[in-house]
């Protein structure tokens, strides 16, 4: 086979960040008394939180800051007298929950058995550890690279030599990264030299100029990538 490990982006890619996401704010707002909260605030709070993680992406923030700051920043928009800390708390939790899975995850790791399989991800590391403990993919990958752990995130090479130094790989045309996100996963992998995967189900216009080596709109389309027939 062409590739003998494959590096998998987590959120959006083998899990649904959205249903997790939704889950979590509901849950949260109903359990401060606000059971119209998430109606009222969610598409405030990604506008906050999508910029914060640019942010992040950029070294402008630390995860363990943008976790409470997104809530300090949607509070103050809407005049909301709740302490972000404690918010978040609750928040992170409730979204420690959302093992929800995009379709096709399991049935792809299922046919992907022989080659090893890792995650990558910005994510932060209670909240990825539990999903990922939690859902029907648990006992998939043979590392779990998470940005907080290896102290660089996507695009930096910091968490790709984290994550080959944790895999004991060192040829790295055998390596492929697959990801939802062209700033974060293909611009990451491009940065390291490894051939990169773009997840695009959406059909997103690419207008950024970061070029990947394949792209696919399901999961499944990857198995012809790595030379496995689908069954």
């Amino acid at each position: 086979m062409k590739y003998e490990v494959i590096l998998f982006d987590a959120d959006d890619t083998l899990f649904d960040y959205g249903m997790a996401e939704g889950h979590a704010l509901s849950s949260v707002f109903s359990a401060y008394g606000m059971p119209t909260g998430a109606d009222d605030y969610t598409a405030s709070y990604k506008e906050i939180n999508h910029k914060l993680w640019a942010d992040l992406e950029l070294g402008r923030i630390t995860s363990a800051a943008l976790r409470v700051e997104r809530f300090h920043r949607l509070f103050s928009a809407h005049g909301l007298t709740l302490d972000a800390q404690e918010f978040s708390d609750a928040y992170l939790r409730f979204l420690g929950e959302g093992t929800f899975l995009i379709q096709g995850a399991v049935e792809l790791c299922g046919e992907l058995s022989g080659i090893r399989l890792a995650i990558i991800t910005n994510g932060i590391k209670e909240v990825q550890t539990s999903r990922i403990q939690d859902s029907p993919l648990c006992d998939t990958f043979e590392q779990i690279i998470i940005s907080e752990e290896a102290g660089y995130q996507k695009p930096d090479t910091g968490i790709f030599d984290y994550a080959f130094a944790k895999l004991g790989i060192e040829d790295k045309a055998k390596v492929l990264i697959v990801g939802d996100s062209l700033t974060s996963d293909i611009q990451g992998g491009i940065n390291y030299g490894i051939d990169t995967c773009w997840f695009n189900p959406l059909g997103k216009v690419n207008s950024l100029g970061i070029e990947s080596t394949y792209e696919i709109s399901s999961l499944a389309e990857l198995l012809d990538i790595v030379g496995i027939p689908e069954s």
